[in-house]
């Protein structure tokens, strides 16, 4: 036989973990289902969820270790002060590193702003960080000279695109749709807490039994025997 295409493996195996999980949460006691609604209630008042925390500590991350390169390279060109009036108030396109600062502090309040304050489940800011930064970034290595100026002209620019698209990834890949499984996940065990709450006390174990098999057969062979013991009886 020809073995299944992928897309039916991949549709069944997914069919039967859902209607295992379906099993698994009706199997349970209504005091279990009413603890696991109240726990998914109780990360829903926390207002954000494990992963999306650690989505914004990234996000932070990436600013501050963009900051702290930018300092180290305005220490070795000469001095913090005088490399910062060149850099900021002096400012050239061509030269300077203080737009790569600033363009991680627009990451940076852009994402807090969305996926912080506003929580949102979305990708479309994340799209937009992603690809001002790395449109800014190619820009800026053809057109500028920074090559020229040493191993920073090198670094701020990889480290600033690179962090920029571990964010996408990570937000894509891991907050979006664990926020999503576990909503669904919610939406399951109430939906089994409804359907339990509609069977007065309950159902346990006991209640639920296979009726013994009849012993017809036997019957018969009973009436048998007698039938066939009247004639000898009689003789």
């Amino acid at each position: 036989m020809n073995p299944l295409p992928e897309d039916m493996e991949n549709a069944l195996t997914g069919s039967q973990s859902s209607h295992a999980s379906l099993r698994d949460i009706h199997a349970i006691n209504p005091t279990q289902l009413m603890a696991r609604i109240e726990s998914y209630e109780g990360r829903e008042k926390k207002g954000i969820s494990d992963v999306r925390r650690t989505f914004c500590l990234f996000v932070t991350f990436d600013l501050l270790f963009v900051t702290l390169l930018w300092i180290i390279e305005l220490n070795v060109n000469g001095g913090i002060e005088n490399t910062l009036e060149k850099e900021v108030v002096q400012y050239d396109y061509y030269s300077s590193y203080f737009d790569i600062f600033l363009l991680a502090v627009f990451r940076f309040k852009v994402l807090i702003l969305a996926y912080a304050v506003c929580r949102l489940r979305h990708w479309w800011a994340i799209a937009l960080t992603t690809a001002v930064t790395s449109a800014f970034l190619l820009a800026k290595v053809i057109l500028s000279k920074l090559f020229s100026q040493g191993a920073f002209g090198y670094v701020l620019p990889i480290i600033s695109f690179i962090l920029a698209w571990i964010e996408t990834w990570f937000l894509d890949f891991k907050v979006l749709p664990q926020e999503a499984e576990e909503e669904n996940r919610l939406l399951i065990v109430q939906d089994a807490s409804e359907r339990a709450a509609l069977i007065p006390g309950g159902l346990s174990d006991g209640q639920f039994y296979s009726p013994p098999e009849s012993e017809a057969g036997s019957e018969n062979e009973a009436e048998e025997k007698q039938d066939t013991e009247k004639p000898l009886l009689e003789l």
